[in-house]
């Protein structure tokens, strides 16, 4: 049983969830989604780990599968009509609003995602929280933000996210309707100026920071050596921290710095990064992915690990000495990859 909460920010203030959240995505956006019974397995465990009284916080999308369709919502449909008890004892996070894979924030193309959303979880679990997935840098923020709000009194959803957005946005969106969460990558190998002022405002502002990818995509968590690790078609071969060899290798000298680390402590290089990344502020959410019932467990327990003073300047001291190389996409600047606004 996991032991250390937090409570979500905005209009969930009264939602006490897990020190770390679950991310869904790879068990159905890679070339060979993962059975169900196995999906089933790794949420479950993890509901139960968290105490009475506390959610587990769940994060999907509208277009996390390979053809980019509703397979994630599907699966977690087929999840709550098998454990329908369990609907209430997490917090589901969905992402969405993407046309082409292009932001689309149109009051049409936002209403259209949350119906379809929906539509493909079901009728025993409501969507907890909706984020569009990106800013949209064609629709100005009153009018998006605006049809969020409209869509929380219509009661299609009950909280407002943000995912991959600038302090300042988040800083405007929360002056029209309270964000109660926004999502963005956070890990040793993403933790720029950018994340810096995201965290510091969220801070300020009440509002929760879900960390997404903490273990950067799978690195950090020591299993993967090469490319070839990865199986064809997985949409980590288009980021050059795995395509690159050269790139690669300079990373897993980081690894292999942060495992004597974690050896040290006694705990997992996966499990230290994760508790990194909450230590990075109380609001801070860290969301590893995981499709194991013993690897959601293990990710859980990082939420419990305390880092001293001591411990803390020397992974930061690790980071500063070898610094990561790549970039998250093939040549692309964050700024493009996100549209940030």
């Amino acid at each position: 049983m996991v032991q250390k909460t937090t409570k979500l920010g905005g209009t969930a203030s009264n939602v006490s969830v897990a020190r770390v959240a679950h991310g869904l995505m790879m068990m159905t956006w890679i070339p060979t989604p993962v059975p169900d019974e196995q999906c089933f397995e790794a949420i479950k465990a993890g509901i139960d780990a968290v105490p009475a009284g506390t959610k587990a916080f769940l994060n999907s999308g509208e277009f996390y599968a390979a053809d980019l369709s509703t397979a994630n919502l599907e699966m977690l449909s087929r999840f709550y009509a098998k454990y329908p008890e369990y609907a209430d004892k997490t917090f589901l996070s969905v992402k969405g609003a993407l046309k082409d894979f292009s932001p689309d924030n149109t009051e049409e193309g936002i209403r259209r995602s949350v119906e379809n959303s929906q539509k493909a979880l079901g009728s025993i679990k409501k969507i907890d929280l909706f984020q569009p997935a990106r800013v949209d840098p064609n629709v100005p923020l009153e009018q998006w933000m605006q049809t969020l709000s409209t869509l929380v009194k219509e009661c299609k959803f009950s909280h407002i996210g943000l995912s991959e957005c600038n302090a300042n946005t988040l800083r405007k969106a929360h002056a029209i309707h309270p964000v109660a969460a926004v999502e963005i990558e956070i890990s040793p190998f993403a933790y720029e100026e950018n994340q810096k002022k995201v965290i510091a405002t969220a801070t300020e502002l009440g509002i929760s920071v879900v960390a997404y990818s903490p273990l950067g995509r799978g690195i950090l968590g020591g299993n993967i050596k090469s490319a070839t690790d990865l199986e064809e078609g997985d949409i980590r071969h288009h980021f050059t921290r795995y395509n690159n060899q050269e790139i690669l290798n300079h990373n897993l000298k980081i690894v292999d710095a942060l495992g004597a680390l974690a050896k040290k402590k006694g705990v997992t290089v996966a499990q230290l990064c994760i508790a990194w990344v909450a230590s990075l502020g109380p609001s801070v959410i860290p969301v590893p992915g995981s499709s194991k019932s013993t690897r959601t467990l293990e990710n859980l327990e990082a939420g419990d690990i305390a880092l001293s003073a001591e411990e803390l300047a020397a992974f930061n001291d690790t980071l500063a000495k070898l610094g990561p190389k790549g970039d998250r996409a093939n040549g692309k600047s964050d700024e493009q990859l996100h549209h940030w606004g």
